[in-house]
């Protein structure tokens, strides 16, 4: 029968990972996890990076593509022979290189102005290839724009630092989130561990999870920010310790946050951790929000992690 050490939750990262000064979870809130032996084909999932891609790299990327694309189907022309595309003519002084490389890309979007065209069993064929490329092409571009435009990415922006700060007559750690974009979430519900290394009798070291209980760990709306604060009591995993303590132990605070956007209706999450070094002792968050003469409430996202010091409870 499992005791109660062993049962304890692991999040899915196991107990075996025991290297010191080693994040489980990146500032991004990627998982610090490198897969090696794989097979590059299995490695690499194009559609998911395509849709996660900035849209500058994205664009960019397309762009090279189309170019590329539209260079290697004029050459294959030239190759023809350039005398098989009719209507070619030297009277705009251009180079056929690139009157052959502007009649694939109007090949290949399926535009064909009728300028110039093709004549000749080959020329047909590359062009009739090119066709049926451009039309496969212009299906997976439409696809991906789609996926781009509907996937909904919540940006959740967590305070730089969480703090031990002193809660009611106790102390808390606590840190802070806003989100910033205009669309809205609803329905947020935040969990919370505790990751650190334990030496077991025999000398070894293993890593264990501990839950934090919140103070409150779901609200309805989020149209302010949300200060998350983990009650320090004699029962937390964080009763009597330190910074020297959580620095041994190689502690990491591991956070998820579900919700649902409002405006896709889909749910979605965010994931970041706190390591040991970015928790400040003895501060307090400053309010980020006031309210004008109008009474609309305004919101500075600027200052989230705007914090002063703060004399803990003993």
């Amino acid at each position: 029968m499992l005791n109660q050490e062993e049962s304890r939750k692991d999040l899915g990262f196991g107990t075996k990972i025991t290297s010191e000064q080693s994040r489980l979870i990146n500032k991004d809130g990627s998982f610090n996890v490198r897969r090696v032996g794989d097979s590059s084909l299995n490695s690499v999932n194009w559609y998911h990076r395509l849709i996660t891609f900035k849209w500058t790299k994205f664009l960019g990327l397309v762009f090279l593509f189309y170019f590329i694309l539209n260079l290697i189907f004029a050459s294959l022309y030239l190759l023809i022979g350039v005398e098989y595309l009719e209507g070619i003519s030297n009277d705009h002084q251009q180079h056929p290189f690139w009157e052959a490389f502007f009649f694939s890309a109007q090949t290949l979007t399926t535009v064909g102005y009728g300028r110039i065209s093709p004549t000749g069993f080959w020329t047909n064929a590359v062009a009739a290839f090119e066709a049926l490329v451009g039309l496969l092409l212009i299906a997976l571009a439409t696809g991906l724009l789609y996926g781009r435009f509907s996937r909904s990415v919540p940006r959740i922006r967590f305070s730089g630092h969480a703090l031990i700060a002193p809660y009611l007559d106790i102390n808390g750690l606590m840190f802070r989130i806003i989100h910033e974009r205009d669309s809205e979430l609803i329905d947020l519900d935040v969990e919370m561990t505790l990751s650190c290394l334990d030496v077991l009798p025999s000398g070894a070291k293993t890593r264990k999870y501990y839950p934090l209980e919140l103070e409150r760990s779901h609200v309805n709306y989020f149209p302010l920010n949300w200060t998350i604060v983990h009650p320090i009591t004699e029962e937390s995993p964080l009763h009597n310790a330190t910074a020297k303590s959580l620095n041994e132990t190689d502690a990491e605070f591991l956070i998820i946050i579900r919700a649902t956007d409002e405006t896709f209706m889909q749910q979605v999450h965010a994931r970041y951790s706190y390591h040991h070094e970015e928790i400040l002792w003895g501060a307090k968050f400053e309010p980020m929000f006031d309210t004008s003469a109008q009474g609309n409430i305004a919101v500075r996202v600027s200052d989230i992690d705007r914090h002063r010091s703060a004399s803990l409870n003993t």
